[in-house]
C-alpha cells in the first residue's frame, strides 16, 4: 500500500507561499485575541473580504497546493482544520487515513483563514448560521479541470474540511459487469419509467456508478437528463442527451424543489442526488409515478434496509400509502460496498435486488424479510446477495476471506457460503 511518506511534496511557488504565509500572519495579527468562537470566525472571514485580491490569490494557491497534492498520493479525501485535525492534512488512500508528515503543520488560525478564504461571503454566511456548508471547488491548471465535492463544518468552534476528488473521468459502464436485465432497467432505450437507487455508506463509489448510468444513457439514447444533486461533482458533457446540472443552493433551493421544478423541463431522466428526508422521499415517489424515470441514492448497507429506511422515514400514517407506491415504482436496488483488496487497493462488492412480482409482493404485505431469500435464489436474472458477490471476490482472488466476513451484513450466511472452515487470509 502506498504510504504518505514515500511521496515527494509537490514544488510550490516560494514567493506564493511567502504571499500566503504573511497574510495569513497578518490575518491573525489583526484579530484580537479575546475574540474566540464563532466571532472569530466572523472576524477572519470580514478581514479577508477586505483583502486585495492578490493576497486571496495567494491565500487560495496555498491550499490548492495541498488538493492537488492529492492526484499525487492517489488520495480520494483530504481533511483540514478543527480541533480534530490537530494542525495536520490528513489524506484518504486506498481506504487508509492518516496524517501527511511531510507538509508543515498549520495553526487553528492558519487553517481557518485559508479554508474561509476558498468561499464567497454568502457561503461563510451560511457556513455561520448551519455550521455546515456542502460546495464543489474546481481549479483549472495546464488545461487540466480538476473538481472537488467539499463540506466545511464547525469542531469545537474551528473551521474543519473534507474534500473528495472526483474522477475526472467516468468508469465504463461494462466495467460494472451488471446482469442484461439490470441494464434493461437503467437503460431508456429499454425502460422509460421507474425508479432505481444506488445504496451504500459514504464513500461506496455511490456517485460513480451513478455517473456511469448516466452516461450509459448520454451515448445510447436521445433525451434530456436533469440532475440535482449536493454538489455536482462530475460534469457530463451533452452528447445524445441534454443533461442538465442543478446544484442545491447553488442552482436551486433544495432536492424537493429541482424535483418538482424538473417536471417542468420536459425530462427523461431526473437524478435526485440523495432522498435524505420524508419531503425529497414523498416526491421523488410522485415524480416516478407520473411516468419518469428517476435515480437517486440512499446511505443504506442493503436492499432491504433500503426499503425499510424510505419507509420508516415518513410518519406512521403516511407509511402504508409509501410502501404500496414505492412497490409499484421501484425497478432496481444495487447496494454496494468498496472492499479492500489483496493489491492494497479496493474492489466494488454489491447486492442487487429486482423488483420482481414476488418482490413486489412481499414489499407490499410487509414481509420485507422474505425478500433476502427471494434475491439469493434469484441469480439467473441478475439479482445477487452482498454474501454472494463476496463469495465471487474470494473466488477471484480479488479479496481475502477474512476481508469479505468483514464486510458481509450476513455473517453467518457468509461463513456457510465460504463452507464454514477457518478464516485464513
Amino acid at each position: 500500500m502506498q504510504q504518505v511518506d514515500t511521496v515527494p511534496p509537490i514544488l510550490v511557488d516560494d514567493e506564493i507561499l511567502a504571499k500566503a504565509r504573511k497574510s495569513l500572519d497578518d490575518l491573525v495579527t489583526q484579530t484580537p485575541a479575546s475574540l474566540t468562537g464563532i466571532e472569530r470566525q466572523i472576524f477572519f472571514g470580514d478581514l479577508i473580504e477586505k483583502l486585495p485580491l492578490h493576497n486571496k490569490a495567494s491565500l487560495r494557491a496555498y491550499l490548492e497546493y495541498f488538493l492537488l497534492r492529492m492526484a499525487v498520493l492517489s488520495a480520494s479525501d483530504i481533511d483540514m482544520g478543527g480541533y480534530g485535525g490537530n494542525e495536520q492534512i490528513w489524506y484518504r488512500i486506498h481506504g487508509t487515513k492518516k496524517p501527511d508528515p511531510t507538509v508543515d503543520r498549520l495553526s487553528y488560525d492558519d487553517t481557518n483563514i485559508l479554508i474561509m478564504s476558498l468561499l464567497s461571503a454568502r457561503q461563510r454566511q451560511f457556513l455561520f448560521e448551519n455550521k455546515n456548508l456542502d460546495f464543489s471547488y474546481m481549479i483549472v491548471r495546464d488545461g487540466v479541470m480538476n473538481r472537488y465535492r467539499a463540506d466545511a463544518y464547525m469542531d469545537l468552534d474551528q473551521v474543519a474540511l473534507n474534500m473528495r476528488a472526483i474522477n475526472a473521468t467516468i468508469r465504463p459502464y461494462k466495467t460494472l459487469e451488471l446482469h442484461p436485465n439490470v441494464t434493461k432497467i437503467v437503460s431508456l432505450a429499454h425502460t422509460k419509467e421507474g425508479m432505481i437507487l444506488v445504496t451504500g455508506i459514504t464513500g461506496s463509489g455511490k456517485s460513480t456508478t451513478l455517473d456511469s448510468m448516466v452516461d450509459l444513457n448520454n451515448q445510447t439514447v436521445d433525451g434530456h437528463v436533469v440532475i440535482i444533486a449536493s454538489p455536482v461533482e462530475y460534469v457530463h458533457a451533452s452528447n445524445r442527451c441534454i443533461v442538465r446540472h442543478r446544484e442545491v443552493g447553488r442552482d436551486v433551493m433544495s432536492f424537493k424543489d429541482g424535483a418538482i421544478q424538473a417536471l417542468r423541463q420536459d425530462p427523461d431522466v431526473i437524478i435526485i442526488g440523495e432522498m435524505r428526508d420524508p419531503d425529497t422521499i414523498f416526491t421523488a415517489l410522485e415524480i416516478t409515478d407520473s411516468g419518469h424515470k428517476v435515480f437517486s441514492t440512499l446511505h443504506t448497507a442493503s436492499a432491504v434496509e433500503s426499503i425499510d429506511r424510505i419507509i420508516g422515514e415518513v410518519p406512521p400514517t403516511e407509511q402504508e400509502r409509501v410502501r404500496n407506491r414505492f412497490a409499484d415504482v421501484c425497478r432496481c436496488v444495487m447496494s454496494q460496498k468498496l472492499v479492500p483488496s489483496i493489491d492494497g487497493r479496493r474492489v466494488l462488492a454489491r447486492e442487487i435486488m429486482i423488483v420482481s412480482p414476488p418482490v413486489r409482493a412481499a414489499i407490499k404485505n410487509g414481509n420485507t424479510g422474505e425478500i433476502y431469500q427471494m434475491i439469493q435464489e434469484s441469480g439467473d436474472v441478475g439479482m445477487v446477495t452482498m454474501e454472494q458477490d463476496l463469495k465471487r471476490l474470494v473466488g477471484q482472488k480479488k479479496i481475502t476471506i477474512d476481508a469479505a466476513m468483514s464486510y458481509a451484513n450476513n455473517k453467518k450466511r457468509m461463513h456457510q457460503l465460504l463452507g464454514g472452515g477457518s478464516l485464513l487470509t
